[in-house]
């Protein structure tokens, strides 16, 4: 059959008409996500002014189809540029919720907006004994180190220690593989130095968002004057969040999980019931960084064995983060109770029992406000954090002061004259694991 000229673009305008409404609705997951990728600076006022920047290119775009979806004092520090690398690999990953809602976003390069589709399926997010989750990377063995950046900048939350690459904490035994093939990440315990110590700190070149994060560790940092963390960033600080997993100071013994995010990511009440969790809400509901001072908001563990002495007396254990469109949540397992399915590799969250920690998507959109993170292992002495509570009492673990049990004035001066009292300033891991989401169709 034989069309005329204004029959096909009669044609042509119907199916425009026909396509152009979803693809603007497809179009417009992606757009949120590269909306809140805007640059940061090296200062709090740039921090506030990009954010700002951020909220403002979103008003002006609305026009255009592209919605408006919507601690410590360490935080602002690691807002620096300097800490990470360009990302040149972001593997796609799928993430299911409750509802049947499955976002999945694909490759994404440094500057370029994720691709992404949206299906929809009456399928639950966990079927009983089965897992939902399949593994992207893992880190473990003789092979640990392999897939991980050394960060060599100044420490952006003033501690007393200079981070070194991989070459100079090799050669200085600061990192190992011991004879369990666990990997060892230390402190330099040198008797005495006249400036800052050297450590490390290292991410992985392997981002993500969205997914399920397994650590196993046997030993972590303790002592007056440590301050270690296991935790996954995004590049642009607070706009792309930071979900601190583990974190402590001194010699604190339970844990601490806090959120740190941009404007508008909350705790919906502070009622643990209501949030059904296992651990105590410290400080507010606001998780907004410019908004409380770099604190987020954090919930601190019921487990005296979950940081410090009591976790390395007792074997370690499991921490797992699960970040999904319900949320995000942390659970602590001792290593005696350990679920089978973690150690087989085929995580099934929804029989882990209450988590320690959860920040619900109703109060903190989990795919607006983190996005591009990497898993951070790093030990930093004194700063702004242990530095500060150096007299202080009051929190688990830490009934008497470090100066009163030092005989110290200062952290700082504490690290630097006293290497053998840092002996415990180092962390064996035994595997980091990376899951992402199967898409249950």
């Amino acid at each position: 059959m034989r069309f005329s000229l204004d029959s096909a673009l009669l044609f042509l305008a119907f199916a425009h008409a026909l396509v152009a409404p979803v693809s603007a609705i497809e179009g417009n997951e992606p757009k949120r996500h590269v909306l809140s990728r805007a640059s940061h600076g090296f200062r709090r006022s740039a921090l506030r002014h990009s954010a700002g920047l951020a909220r403002d290119l979103r008003v002006a775009l609305r026009g255009l189809g592209t919605g408006d979806t919507a601690y410590h004092r360490s935080v602002l520090a690691r807002s620096n540029l300097g800490k990470r690398k360009p990302y040149c690999v972001y593997t796609g990953n799928l993430q299911p919720n409750s509802t049947g809602i499955t976002d999945t976003f694909n490759t994404m390069s440094p500057g370029l907006k994720p691709t992404a589709s949206r299906s929809t399926t009456t399928s639950p997010t966990s079927i009983p004994g089965q897992s939902n989750f399949r593994l992207a990377q893992s880190y473990s063995g003789q092979s640990f180190f392999q897939g991980w950046d050394f960060f060599t900048g100044s420490d952006p939350t003033n501690g007393n220690v200079r981070f070194v690459d991989q070459q100079t904490a090799t050669s200085s035994n600061l990192t190992s593989i011991n004879a369990a093939g666990n990997a060892i990440m230390r402190v330099d315990d040198t008797p005495q130095v006249s400036g800052n110590r050297n450590s490390v700190r290292i991410q992985t070149q392997f981002t993500f968002t969205g997914g399920l994060v397994i650590m196993d560790s046997v030993h972590m940092p303790t002592g007056c004057g440590t301050w270690p963390a296991f935790w996954t960033d995004g590049a642009n600080w607070p706009v792309t969040g930071e979900i601190d997993i583990v974190e402590g100071v001194n010699n604190y013994t339970n844990n601490q999980v806090t959120v740190h995010a941009n404007t508008g990511c909350q705790l919906p009440t502070n009622n643990v019931t209501a949030l059904g969790i296992s651990g105590s809400i410290v400080g507010g509901t606001n998780c907004a960084a410019l908004q409380t001072n770099n604190e987020g908001c954090g919930v601190r563990a019921s487990q005296t064995n979950s940081f410090g002495e009591p976790f390395n007396s007792n074997g370690g254990g499991v921490y797992a983060m699960l970040w999904d469109n319900t949320g995000v949540s942390v659970w602590f397992f001792q290593r005696q109770n350990i679920p089978s399915d973690i150690t087989a590799q085929a995580p099934v969250p929804p029989g882990w029992g209450r988590p320690m920690a959860s920040f619900p998507a109703s109060g903190c959109n989990p795919f607006q406000f983190f996005v591009g993170h990497s898993a951070i292992f790093d030990t930093t002495l004194c700063g702004d954090w242990a530095g500060s509570v150096w007299t202080a009492t009051g929190v688990p673990g830490q009934d008497q002061s470090c100066a009163q049990r030092t005989g110290v004035a200062t952290c700082q001066q504490f690290v630097q004259q006293n290497g053998a009292a840092l002996s415990e300033a180092y962390w064996e891991v035994k595997s980091v694991e990376i899951y992402q989401g199967l898409n249950l169709l």
